[in-house]
């Protein structure tokens, strides 16, 4: 039976590939300074890293073209953000559902700040699998090479490109050395150009209250918890 887009990385080979994904770039994350995060996310009970490597996490989830989460927003229009107000982006999955702006996302990151990002190669298998899965759904996803000539365009530099996951769509149970080279997925690891932020505090505290702090005019936060 068909699923919904959001649905898809709920399956077991999605959750599979989302945790070799995480493995590959949480040694980055403990490298990251600052106070303040967005993920962004097409998995519908997608939550920050634990534990939370910066202070203040912003999430938003996509879902039939829109955000969802501590801010409600159209996908298709610019981010509801002021300019530099996070020192990590993490995107995991978003390019596929969804033709972001990787100028938007490059916009909302601070000078210094890190980009994570996670994606399917749409040279693989996991292509032709996430278009059957969820039929009648549009896939945006672009190869690592295509994303990084733009991020680089975009003023960020990028670190590391790494494939992880197995080759093809089975639920995994655990990484290996073939899947490294083979592997459906990706890692893209990148930093905006200029001075690193200074780090706020000596160890990462728990969010307790949704950022208010860096919203574009209009913008309004979810009712959501």
């Amino acid at each position: 039976m068909p699923q919904r887009t959001q649905d898809i990385y709920a399956s077991a080979p999605m959750l599979g590939l989302l945790a070799d994904e995480a493995v590959a770039y949480i040694p980055d994350l403990r490298r990251c300074t600052g106070s303040r995060a967005l993920l962004l996310s097409a998995a519908s009970q997608d939550r920050p890293p634990n534990p939370p490597y910066l202070g203040q996490w912003v999430t938003l989830r996509l879902a039939q073209g829109r955000f969802q989460g501590d801010i409600h927003a159209s996908a298709t229009e610019p981010l509801p953000f002021l300019d530099q107000v996070f020192d990590l982006v993490l995107v995991r999955h978003a390019l596929e559902p969804a033709s972001l702006s990787l100028e938007e996302i490059s916009r909302v990151l601070a000078p210094g700040g890190m980009l994570v990002l996670t994606g399917m190669n749409p040279l693989s298998g996991w292509i032709p699998w996430w278009l059957w899965q969820t039929r009648g759904s549009a896939s945006h996803a672009m190869s690592p090479i295509q994303i990084a000539a733009r991020l680089r365009r975009a003023d960020l530099q990028v670190e590391r490109v790494q494939r992880v996951g197995r080759a093809l769509p089975l639920a995994s149970k655990g990484s290996s050395e073939a899947s490294r080279l083979l592997g459906g997925g990706y890692v893209l690891i990148a930093r905006k150009n200029g001075p690193m932020s200074t780090p706020t505090r000596l160890r990462p505290k728990p969010v307790t209250t949704p950022v208010r702090a860096g919203l574009a005019p209009g913008a309004r936060r979810s009712s959501v918890s």
